[in-house]
């Protein structure tokens, strides 16, 4: 097996000494020479002190002696290591994801967990993602960008709206697209939300970019109805807008003045936009849903909603958030959450949104547990609006079963 510059020098670090073995020899067979081993955090950090330019990946047992790996990984990311890790270890699978949330959250490039005992497909399959994607890919740092500068790109017209289609289960057909922001920021192409929305929300520019988005995905709405194509529309609902009082009034004006009816559309709101300010929260969605603007409650199970607020709020669709989706597979909790969050939306009478379907398996298990509706990378990524009417129609034609 030829190997890429990517990796060159890799650092396991493991304080059973048999696993350490194993570790090495199939790193060695799998073609990466330049292995080192070390069964003690303290000696690691030394080594990487003195010589760490030199290792471009490090593989990290978590429960050990004296140092940890949270503590290692913590040292690691103090010492700004810029290089792949990936975490090893027999601990339970809320513990790993606690560990790799940590991991990411202090910059570490983690490219994945192994679990013990470790397996050569398993190796060879994570450090394969690290050579076959740009180092960085991984980084949680998006490109710096100033008030100013997206003051500026909101009222120059460069925020557009992707759109993501949401699959009806039972019967395969495209009932509705998710608008999402992108910018086409000049000389920098296209950039995804997590290098914008924080600098948004702090500098209190969430409004306006939200509106600029809400128009340009009802322009395309209209363009769609124009060739025939009859979509639902969710648009995503800022906390801004929800301290607004007269925000109701302009999004109704806006669906009218696209000719459409206002139950085509759905606001999606977080569970976190009703902390802010709950009473003109509530007064806000109150009014919306007077005007026959439909309601749901996005990222379910990651905020703060309470049972009475979807007891009081008349909520339309509840939006099951993907990590419960895509982890429901190998985690018992989510996989928990995924069905009481489910069973939940249906006892209430609310559609029920899956986000974050990423594959076949994904797709059944939420068909099989009764949502309505799927949405994931496993049916497709967000997509220009042109782009949309074609990919129905091929979509529809091959999926459409009832």
């Amino acid at each position: 097996m030829k190997i890429e510059p990517a990796i060159r020098r890799i650092l396991v670090l493991d304080d059973d000494a048999f696993i350490l073995k194993i570790v090495s020899h199939t790193l060695r067979r799998l073609g990466y020479d330049q292995v080192v081993t070390m069964g003690s955090a303290a000696q690691a950090l030394t080594l990487l002190r003195d010589d760490g330019d030199a290792f471009d990946f490090v593989l990290c047992d978590l429960n050990m002696p004296e140092m940890d790996g949270i503590e290692f990984l913590r040292e690691l990311a103090d010492r700004g290591f810029a290089g792949g890790v990936a975490l090893i270890s027999g601990e339970n699978s809320r513990t790993l994801k606690i560990a790799e949330d940590l991991a990411r959250a202090r910059n570490l490039a983690v490219v994945g967990v192994i679990e013990k005992p470790v397996r050569a497909e398993a190796l060879e399959a994570l450090l394969a993602q690290w050579q076959t994607n740009p180092q960085g890919a991984f980084s949680l740092d998006p490109p710096p960008v100033t008030p100013e500068e997206l003051r500026r790109a909101i009222e120059a017209g460069e925020f557009v709206a992707f759109f993501q289609p949401q699959i009806e289960l039972a019967t395969g057909w495209v009932a509705a697209v998710e608008a999402l922001a992108r910018w086409k920021r000049p000389g920098k192409g296209m950039l995804l939300p997590a290098a914008f929305i924080p600098v948004a929300e702090q500098h209190g520019l969430m409004g306006p970019l939200t509106e600029r988005i809400m128009a340009d995905a009802l322009s395309n709405m209209t363009s769609w109805r124009s060739r025939g194509l009859q979509l639902g529309m969710a648009l995503n609902v800022s906390v801004e807008n929800l301290k607004d009082l007269d925000f109701p009034d302009r999004v109704l004006a806006g669906i009218l003045a696209a000719g459409m009816s206002p139950a085509s559309v759905i606001l999606e709101v977080t569970e976190s936009g009703f902390m802010a300010n709950p009473v003109a929260a509530m007064d806000t969605l109150a009014r919306l849903r007077l005007k026959k603007i439909r309601l749901s409650i996005d990222d379910f199970g990651t905020g703060y909603t309470s049972l009475a607020q979807l007891r009081d709020i008349p909520f339309d669709e509840l939006k099951v958030d993907q990590t419960f989706v895509r982890g429901a597979a190998h985690d018992e909790t989510a996989r928990t959450i995924l069905e009481a969050s489910i069973a939940l939306g249906q006892r209430l009478g609310m559609a029920v949104v899956a986000e974050g379907v990423e594959n076949q398996e994904d797709w059944d298990r939420v068909a099989r547990l009764g949502c309505h509706l799927a949405q994931g990378y496993f049916m497709a990524r967000p997509m220009a609006g042109a782009d949309i009417p074609a990919w129905v129609d091929a979509w529809n034609a091959r999926h459409v079963h009832g």
